[in-house]
């Protein structure tokens, strides 16, 4: 998928995202998040886009979270990683250089688990991919959807977390089941794409719209640019700064700087990796309407 392409999906389901707050006209123009490090207390970091592209840290961003800390600032990970178990993140976030402690690593997935709570006793059909395991999951009543017809038809329900092994049989399967019996949705991923090193990966958001326009059948997002996950960051923050002292970072319009504005806090775009790293991110602000606070070419 092309970054055009990825665009136009995000401003077509718009419909189904927050509104944008006016936040002013124009955004401030830095090299890094140091050169405006002194207006905020808090930062949110996105991952992917952020801190890496895939399987790939970005070059010198352990050492701006060190230099930000050591300002005593504080920094977290707010990211739509719905598909991996959260010990499984914090090995990778590891292994990419980052030391970061389990609590200040708030995901989809986690938020997804918290909006799970009183609906004990249901039956999940599961979008995920077999090979990541069920770790965070192991309480929940749980059938993988794969390409038996049955379970689609038996769940009370659906919950969407991972598309890797996706397939359009598995969509098909599912809208059909959909359209001949409503149920929930759940949406631990928002995300439509997610930049890698080779082009953009498809995530479950895009099925997860899909469906939505196919079957009528509205779904639960979780996660980024939906509030409950800046809510549930939030918690993680104490003494909770004044909001307009947090900033949100992340490298997609749509997703991490609408959810800023959602949430009342400020946000920086990341403009030279992940999403608009081959792209023009100044003319998608104008398109879209979405402006960030401030615009930093890298972390």
């Amino acid at each position: 998928m092309s970054l055009e392409t990825a665009f136009a999906a995000y401003e077509t389901v718009r419909h189904r995202l927050p509104g944008t707050v006016a936040q002013g006209a124009s955004s401030i123009i830095a090299r890094t998040l140091a050169d405006v490090a002194a207006v905020y207390d808090a930062f949110l970091l996105d991952a992917f886009g952020v801190l890496n592209i895939g399987e790939t840290a970005i070059e010198g961003v352990a050492e701006r979270i060190s230099d930000l800390r050591a300002l005593g600032k504080r920094v977290l990970i707010v990211s739509n990683a719905a598909g991996f178990p959260h010990a499984a993140l914090m090995e990778k976030y590891t292994r990419l250089g980052y030391d970061f402690a389990a609590e200040d690593v708030v995901t989809s997935r986690r938020t997804l688990l918290e909006g799970l709570k009183g609906r004990e006793g249901l039956h999940w059909g599961l979008m995920a991919t077999r090979a990541t395991g069920l770790r965070d999951l192991e309480g929940l009543d749980l059938t993988y959807l794969e390409e038996d017809p049955a379970p689609y038809a038996q769940v009370d329900g659906v919950l969407m977390i991972g598309s890797a092994a996706w397939t359009e049989e598995r969509q098909t399967l599912l809208e059909d089941a959909l359209t001949a019996r409503p149920r929930p949705v759940l949406v631990g991923n928002p995300d439509i794409v997610a930049p890698r090193e080779t082009g953009f990966s498809i995530e479950p958001g895009h099925f997860a719209h899909r469906l939505a326009d196919r079957t009528g059948v509205v779904p639960e997002f979780f996660g980024k640019p939906f509030g409950n996950i800046f809510d549930l960051a939030f918690t993680r923050l104490a003494p909770m700064p004044p909001k307009h002292r947090i900033l949100m970072v992340g490298d997609s319009l749509h997703t991490d700087i609408l959810g800023a504005q959602a949430a009342g806090i400020h946000s920086a775009l990341v403009a030279g990796y992940g999403f608009f790293a081959e792209g023009d991110a100044h003319a998608a602000i104008q398109t879209a309407g979405i402006v960030p606070n401030v615009i930093v070419t890298r972390p």
